[in-house]
């Protein structure tokens, strides 16, 4: 799951990371309104943490950018500025929820995790496909009832295709999603390839049916 923190206050916008990134969260950092521009418009994620008082302008800018592209982004304003008028405003434009700082970076994750589940698996922690069952508070895949042994890589490639099920996943948007890489420099997509591998044997020899499709020239689909 990628997020984009949107605050020109370094310490906190460092800690935030650092603690997402041991929630095994990827995360990318803007500490002003036009570098927030610019990476929602080039890429999506599933939570932006936007503050409203940056350096060249109002946070909420970015917002109304991202309802007038219909862009689907979770959002939590985060804010020292605590009014009334500020949370309304936020709330009216489209934002998911409000925490006003300071806060509790467990509490933080708390609510990015339930603007997740709102958003992508209808509020469910578990999110069940005909044999598959992913538990997304504890990180763990069943099939067949039984307990998949899967990588961190493995367990995140699995949950991206299951939220994208039926669509098709360019090999670009898979390698910025597994690496949190979002320059496209890609050399190539081996990883890409063996992790696929890997993934689709370990769910077979589990009894699991053969969900993704390679989809030639363009990427990976899981089809159900």
């Amino acid at each position: 799951m990628k997020i984009l923190i949107v605050d020109d206050e370094k310490e906190l916008s460092s800690s935030i990371m650092a603690y997402l990134k041991s929630e095994n969260y990827f995360c990318e950092i803007a500490q002003n309104v036009q570098t927030a521009l610019r990476y929602t418009e080039m890429y999506n994620y599933d939570c932006i943490l936007l503050d409203i008082s940056l350096p060249d302008g109002n946070g909420l800018t970015v917002l109304k950018n991202l309802k007038a592209d219909k862009k689907t982004d979770g959002v939590i304003i985060i804010s020292a500025n605590n009014s009334v008028d500020d949370r309304v405003a936020g709330l009216n434009l489209g934002a998911d929820d409000y925490l006003p700082k300071p806060f509790h970076l467990s509490e933080l994750s708390a609510r990015i995790a339930a603007v997740i589940r709102r958003r992508n698996f209808d509020g469910n922690n578990i999110i069940l496909l005909n044999e598959i069952a992913v538990d997304t508070t504890a990180k763990t895949v069943s099939i067949n009832n039984n307990i998949a042994e899967l990588t961190r890589k493995e367990y995140d490639l699995l949950l991206y295709l299951m939220v994208n099920k039926n669509k098709v996943i360019s090999k670009n948007a898979i390698a910025e999603h597994l690496s949190g890489n979002c320059d496209n420099g890609f050399d190539n997509f081996d990883f890409i390839y063996a992790h696929i591998k890997n993934l689709k044997k370990k769910m077979q020899q589990m009894g699991c049916a053969d969900y993704i499709k390679s989809i030639y020239g363009m990427g990976y689909k899981f089809e159900i």
